[in-house]
């Protein structure tokens, strides 16, 4: 079966990039460092698979395909590539520590087009699974690439953005056109880049702190003293005032900074 036969399934967000102009920029602003294993999330067709299995740096690609009738497509595009193994199943019901340890590298990148459905839970897994990662390289939404390198006072700032900016630095990279695509998708997309945080920060209890995040930005419109009701708006309060805010303040326009001395004093 040729890709030209293959039916796009809807369920599983299939939009698949025309050619290798896009996988090329994606794979540069990876900048991937020699001796690496790669992770990749829904090859489709195998366009950014064989660039990635074929760049001097990649010794070996993981790629996660949930759809299993990809499997003869995927064996034709990437014949005679033996640092390729590709796993047919759901990422998200995967144990990744597990799929990778019998693998030797230096470095560990995920690179992908995620599909936009289910970007937010993929990164969480990948987060929560504690690997020791170097940099993420993902196409995603433009909106959702929006909110997740939004900057306080800005609309787009909200829980997640914390949460991700917790972990990585974020950069967006360039804007790709739904033209791009076959099928044509609804919306633009995004590549950004989450480069590991070198200097985490000092949180003490990160259940409490992720907790206090979710709590603050509840309603978006409210205040911190109406979202935080539950707390110690007193203590909150004086933390608040060190750096000029207020329990009049709105969540969105907090620094994560601010969050992480409240979490620690409450």
């Amino acid at each position: 079966m040729g890709l030209e036969d293959f039916k796009h399934k809807k369920k599983f967000g299939q939009n698949f990039l025309r050619n290798n102009i896009i996988p090329k920029r994606i794979i540069s602003a990876a900048d991937i460092k020699k001796d690496s294993l790669v992770i990749e999330i829904g090859p489709g067709a195998g366009i950014m698979t064989k660039l990635l299995a074929t760049n001097p740096n990649v010794k070996q690609v993981l790629a996660y395909e949930i759809d299993t009738s990809l499997e003869e497509i995927l064996d034709i595009n990437l014949m005679g590539l033996d640092n390729i193994d590709i796993i047919y199943d759901d990422f998200l019901n995967r144990d990744i520590k597990s799929d990778i340890k019998k693998y030797k590298y230096t470095n560990l990148y995920v690179v992908a087009n995620l599909p936009y459905y289910i970007t937010t839970p993929i990164i969480t897994k990948i987060i929560e699974e504690n690997i020791d990662l170097e940099k993420m390289v993902i196409m995603i939404q433009k909106e959702v690439a929006d909110r997740f390198s939004a900057k306080p006072k800005n609309k787009e700032y909200g829980s997640i953005t914390v949460f991700l900016n917790y972990y990585f630095d974020i950069k967006k990279e360039f804007v790709v056109s739904r033209n791009e695509f076959n099928p044509k998708p609804n919306v633009d997309s995004m590549v950004i880049s989450l480069n590991k945080k070198k200097d985490s920060y000092d949180v003490k209890d990160k259940e409490k702190f992720f907790k206090l995040i979710r709590d603050s930005f509840k309603f978006k419109r409210k205040t911190i003293r109406n979202n935080l009701k539950g707390y110690d708006l007193e203590k909150i309060e004086e933390i608040l005032n060190k750096y000029n805010y207020s329990l009049t303040t709105r969540a969105e326009e907090l620094p994560i900074s601010v969050f992480v001395d409240i979490s620690n004093n409450i």
